[in-house]
């Protein structure tokens, strides 16, 4: 016997009302939040009960929706990485802003799958990437997509770059049936995701040849047509060449234009990591650095770093809409499009990528492009670079402090110093400087090190941070080396 109506179970309150008020809640506990956040330590510790009281087991039985919402103020909210904080520098990680925030709520209330189908996500999926196309002065049939991060957008890039680059031989018979082995290159200071990119595309590591530096940082282009021409005639097949704008560890911008002409002269795809810096080329003092953007096969970077979007968005621009849609197309019955119905729209973005299931991320860089304008964006990337170089003057400026490389863009790398020590000594202690300025909640630089020296890392891609959180940061970085030193 069927079940009676009112005998079926759904996840959906019995008691409206009551949501909607915890809602509300929810909505002023966050907006005051952010708007006080600058009063708040940068970051604190998870103490161990909260640890040991995320070791429970599987709920059983449900509890009430308010003694969850205490739960979160209580043992997860206090305890953030603190991205959102003006004083946090650490890694390359966005503020995010509250209408962004609140389009994640409409977003999940939605809940769009944004893979294929006729419904309003796949436009507005759709407009967000001719607006980044705009942004980077790409062409307008040229091809993109929505992901998580830098990391997939360049990995999907690599993996179209190897389709094109072997007239798709190596996605339909496998890179076994290759005449010859397959190469890339980039310079030792790229990001880490093109490893695994090279991994997961079936080059192999050992196959992505990591060119020297310059003094500079910037790949070495010597070397590099060496190493390109040294494999033709060993017999391998070079593919690809990544470019940096913006290398993770220093801000550091690749000749970009002189790769995209080596990149011609052997016939290869020339892709730019951009993950952060490609968005630089909105300011003006920044174009002819990365005028090469515009040269290049394909483009990754970030809209959850230097847009201050919230996690996560990430974005990969191809100017070969053909490779791209042939590195990923596949039409299973369940999937046709049809003229018209739910199943019409779009071409499906699954069609350029990797996944099929797609939340609605592009709602939140809509309602935040259309709430402030790009210009704004463009203003906030000038100002925190501004920052950056106040910050360097700073560190010049001080007998107590050494800067590491010249800043360029937005990435800061300092050390204390303290005469009679040894570079090891002098490694440890900034290491305890750097944890000791998180640990006390002033300030959440990064760390990383160049040419032996422990560097303190700052990665301002910060819409909050003023000049007085700079002065802050170098007032307390000198007061406790100085603190450390004593007590040694």
């Amino acid at each position: 016997m069927a079940n009676e109506p009112n005998k079926d179970k759904t996840l959906d309150p019995k008691d409206w009302t009551k949501v909607r008020n915890l809602a509300h809640q929810m909505v002023d506990d966050m907006m005051d939040y952010l708007q006080n956040i600058k009063e708040d330590v940068c970051w604190k510790p998870v103490p161990q009960r909260v640890k040991e009281h995320f070791e429970e087991s599987l709920p059983v039985e449900g509890i009430d929706i308010q003694d969850i919402y205490e739960d979160f103020k209580t043992n997860i909210l206090p305890y953030p990485k603190g991205n959102i904080h003006p004083r946090f520098w650490a890694f390359v990680q966005g503020t995010g802003s509250p209408l962004a925030m609140m389009a994640d709520m409409l977003a999940s209330g939605m809940n769009s799958n944004v893979a294929i189908g006729e419904h309003s996500a796949m436009y507005v999926d759709q407009q967000v990437i001719n607006w980044c196309k705009e942004m980077m002065n790409y062409p307008a049939d040229a091809s993109g997509i929505l992901v998580s991060g830098g990391s997939i957008a360049n990995i999907t890039a690599l993996n179209v770059a190897r389709n094109h680059q072997t007239s798709f031989e190596a996605r339909y018979k496998g890179l076994k049936k290759l005449d010859k082995q397959l190469t890339m290159y980039c310079s030792t200071e790229t990001h880490s995701c093109m490893v695994k990119g090279a991994e997961v595309i079936g080059v192999g590591s050992d196959y992505l040849r990591r060119i020297e530096v310059n003094s500079d940082l910037t790949i070495n282009l010597e070397k590099l047509e060496l190493a390109i021409e040294e494999d033709i005639r060993n017999g391998f097949q070079p593919i690809c060449i990544v470019g940096n704008a913006g290398t993770v560890n220093t801000g550091a911008i690749d000749d970009l234009m002189a790769l995209s002409d080596l990149a011609k002269k052997y016939t290869l795809w020339f892709h730019i990591d951009g993950a952060f810096g490609a968005l630089a080329k909105l300011v003006p003092a920044y174009e002819t650095a990365l005028k090469g953007i515009e040269l290049c096969d394909s483009v990754a970077f970030d809209l959850h770093k230097w847009m201050y979007m919230p996690y996560e968005i990430g974005c990969v621009l191809i100017k070969n809409k053909d490779s791209h849609r042939g590195s990923f197309y596949i039409q299973p019955s369940y999937l046709v499009s049809h003229e018209k119905g739910l199943a019409a729209g779009p071409d499906p973005v699954n069609n350029y990528g990797l996944e099929l299931s797609r939340g609605f991320k592009a709602l939140k860089v809509w309602m935040s492009i259309k709430e402030h304008g790009i210009d704004a964006f463009k203003d906030l990337i000038a100002q925190n670079i501004a920052h950056s170089f106040y910050l360097g003057e700073l560190v010049k400026s001080s007998e107590h402090l050494e800067l590491l490389t010249p800043v360029t863009m937005n990435i800061v790398c300092f050390r204390f110093v303290l005469e009679g020590l040894s570079n090891e000594e002098l490694n440890e202690l900034n290491k305890n400087i750097l944890m000791t300025l998180q640990e006390r909640g002033i300030a959440s630089p990064s760390s990383t090190v160049l040419s032996g020296k422990y560097a303190i890392r700052c990665a301002n891609v910060n819409h909050r941070s003023r000049k007085e959180d700079f002065d802050m940061l170098v007032t307390a970085a000198i007061a406790i080396g100085k603190e450390l030193s004593f007590k040694e």
